[in-house]
């Protein structure tokens, strides 16, 4: 698993040089506008978690349909908590956003209702976090996976969080944490990775 990093385009550029092992690519979202690094892959966000704008999500799509070939995915807007809302306006979706690789945003509940997997790329994981950490929530990965969608995890900022989806084959994450103070955290997480290996080495029979 490895980050896309919602930073401007330089930084995040020397960070895929700096940890390439964890960082693959930008996270765009329309409340940070930041300009497209033009190299590697990248993946929209549509900001919900701090109040879904539609005027700015519609002008990011616009502005990014050039480099769509690039884009891993779109996270279709959704109600930070609310899975059954979450799929109302995924049904709806058309009059949002279309023609692209789509990913739904997973939240609390949602283990209890019909997922369109035929209609997705990709799975987003959101939710609270007791959701997000919860079984259910893995559970949903590895059907995703089982059924070879793409799957992104959000607000990864810890080390136990990014190995909890890391093991079990989640493709890409994001973390607010990460994007502010990159460097102390990912070197955290790397030398927490490499701690880790040397420890399950030595527990190996």
């Amino acid at each position: 698993m490895k980050f896309l990093i919602d930073a401007n385009r330089n930084h995040v550029s020397e960070l895929m040089l700096q940890y390439p092992t964890l960082v693959r690519g930008q996270l765009l979202t329309p409340l940070t506008r930041f300009t497209n690094a033009e190299e590697g892959d990248f993946a929209i966000d549509n900001g919900a978690f701090s109040g879904f704008r539609h005027k700015d999500f519609s002008a990011l799509l616009a502005r990014e349909e050039k480099n769509k070939s690039r884009c891993l995915f779109v996270a279709v807007p959704d109600v930070v908590g609310d899975a059954r809302r979450t799929l109302e306006i995924f049904k709806h979706r058309h009059g949002l956003i279309r023609n692209w690789s789509l990913a739904l945003v997973a939240q609390d509940g949602m283990e209890n209702l019909e997922i369109p997997w035929s209609e997705i790329e990709a799975i987003f994981v959101g939710g609270c976090d007791p959701w997000k950490d919860s079984k259910s929530s893995l559970d949903i990965v590895r059907t995703a996976k089982t059924l070879g969608k793409f799957v992104h995890v959000g607000r990864v900022n810890t080390f136990k969080r990014f190995d909890r989806f890391a093991q079990i084959g989640a493709d890409t994450c994001d973390g607010s944490g990460v994007a502010i103070y990159s460097d102390d955290k990912l070197g955290e997480i790397q030398r927490a990775m490499h701690t880790n290996k040397e420890k399950n080495l030595w527990d190996t029979p």
